[in-house]
């Protein structure tokens, strides 16, 4: 390649954001994407009609509401509306029963009866300290925290519903089940400290900056990041794989959005054999398995009011989720897997056609599962809405085993590009001061697989950006991201 200053390999969020942050400091940066469109896992296109568009990865984006990057990057006066369900998620239950966490925290534990008071206790605090807690999880674990009360807070919350103790806490199954609910995205063991680190983060946000769709589509927030790293000369490469990095010595510095099974492929002998050894025992986590639905109506949801929710969790109870997602942990798979799902145009009703809309959904599965996900994700949405399956126009189903091959971060359809354990949440990708920086000069690691871990956040990328721009070009002050601000 000719000479510039940054080459970055992946275009997902963290790349798209590592780039934001290099363009915007004046440095001359070209991102290479071997797939035909941006977005990694932003992307979104029509599958089965060219006026219905499905998000094809990520489709709901609490911490493009929250995350340090985004609020910098300011979302909104870019043109990305993020849209607010009036129910931030729900867990319809047997029985015609559902759990709902409205955005409204009172409304929520007025629904939620005895137990009402215990989530208050629970929630209330976290939302007083939001930001703080938000910075302290996504700020790459090396620093103090800027408010020890959100990590006390924080800490103390975890020690409870990171362990058996949580459940126990609340008297109804509703809240019980509600909050597992959100602890099960950490997609592994149930319970563990990092499900109930989770569980607090994305709990608490559902009250308050939300757990928002952007209109129209997830691509919209590539597209702003994208536009953004062009109008600061940056330039894209599309169709274009990278197969060593030998291909990148023109480079200054060069940032991989890539997992560590990527990264060892692209460093073929170079890497030291300790830091390689490291890499090859980074541990991946649970599949995803896929299916997009063209249905004819609105989901008929035994209990209504779960049609008013922007993301619906179909776990079960508390125990069926903690049996579930430890077997799935272990490779064994269930008939009755956990299944996020995301009916789109009732929060953003420009989505749908009359008589066809979106729906979205995946499976939990032990990791590399072949199995077509289309029968037991049908199943699992039908147990709860009967009659689903007379609504379906179309469907497409993506086995965790297929992620991989459309993207290749994705190992054994591991979405969030490594287990969220205790240990992994801090040592991604191995145990170093500097989890973005590489044994190899001038090259950076920036995905999911480094700190703070998987969603849809840019922080991985943004803070493997401030690392090389001070490594590599001795740059110290980080380039303002509003819209407004101009290049440094």
């Amino acid at each position: 390649m000719s000479s510039t200053d940054v080459a970055i390999v992946g275009t997902g969020p963290n790349g798209l954001a590592a780039g934001v942050v290099l363009a915007r400091a004046g440095l001359r940066v070209e991102l290479h994407e071997a797939a035909e469109t941006i977005g990694g896992g932003l992307r979104s296109a029509p599958l089965f009609d060219s006026g219905v568009v499905h998000d094809i990865c990520s489709a709901v984006h609490p911490m493009a509401a929250a995350s340090p990057f985004f609020r910098a990057f300011d979302l909104a006066a870019r043109g990305v509306e993020l849209l607010h369900p009036e129910i931030s998620y729900a867990h319809p239950l047997d029985g015609g029963r559902a759990a709902l966490a409205y955005r409204s925290l009172a409304d929520t534990c007025a629904h939620l009866g005895p137990d009402g008071p215990r989530w208050q206790r629970l929630m209330g605090p976290l939302l007083e300290h939001s930001e703080a807690v938000v910075d302290l999880i996504l700020g790459g674990q090396r620093s103090l925290p800027r408010d020890p009360a959100a990590a006390l807070l924080l800490a103390g919350r975890v020690a409870v519903h990171g362990t058996g103790l949580g459940a126990a806490r609340f008297q109804g199954e509703e809240a019980a089940a509600l909050l597992t609910g959100v602890a099960a995205h950490a997609v592994g063991r149930l319970p563990s400290f990092a499900a109930g680190a989770v569980a607090m983060l994305l709990g608490h946000l559902a009250h308050g900056t939300g757990w928002p769709l952007p209109r129209g589509g997830s691509a919209r927030i590539a597209e702003a990041m994208a536009q953004d790293i062009s109008a600061h000369g940056g330039v894209f490469h599309t169709g274009h794989t990278v197969e060593d990095l030998a291909q990148l010595s023109g480079a200054r510095a060069v940032l991989l959005d890539t997992s560590p099974k990527g990264f060892l492929a692209l460093a073929g002998g170079r890497l030291p054999r300790s830091y390689a050894r490291g890499l090859s025992r980074f541990r991946y986590g649970p599949g995803a398995a896929k299916v997009d639905f063209l249905v004819s109506e609105p989901i008929p949801w035994a209990d209504p009011a779960v049609g008013r929710a922007g993301t619906v969790h179909l776990g079960g109870t508390h125990a069926e989720m903690v049996r579930q997602e430890t077997r799935n942990a272990r490779r064994v798979r269930t008939r009755e897997p956990f299944v996020l799902l995301v009916d789109p145009a009732v929060t953003d009703p420009g989505r749908a056609l009359p008589g066809k809309r979106p729906v979205w959904a995946y499976a939990h599965v032990p990791n590399g599962d072949p199995t077509d996900p289309y029968d037991l994700v049908r199943a699992r949405i039908e147990r709860y809405a009967p009659g689903f399956g007379d609504t379906i126009l179309a469907h497409r189903s993506v086995p965790a085993a297929a992620y991989e091959t459309y993207n290749p971060n994705y190992v054994g359809g591991d979405i969030g590009s490594g287990a969220m354990t205790l240990y992994q949440s801090i040592a991604r990708p191995v145990p170093r001061v500097d989890p973005y920086r590489t044994p190899l000069p001038g090259v950076f690691l920036c995905s999911s697989a480094t700190p703070p871990g998987p969603s849809v956040h840019g922080m991985s990328g943004y803070l493997a950006a401030i690392s090389a721009l001070r490594h590599r070009f001795d740059i110290r002050n980080v380039p303002e991201l509003s819209p407004k601000a101009a290049a440094i």
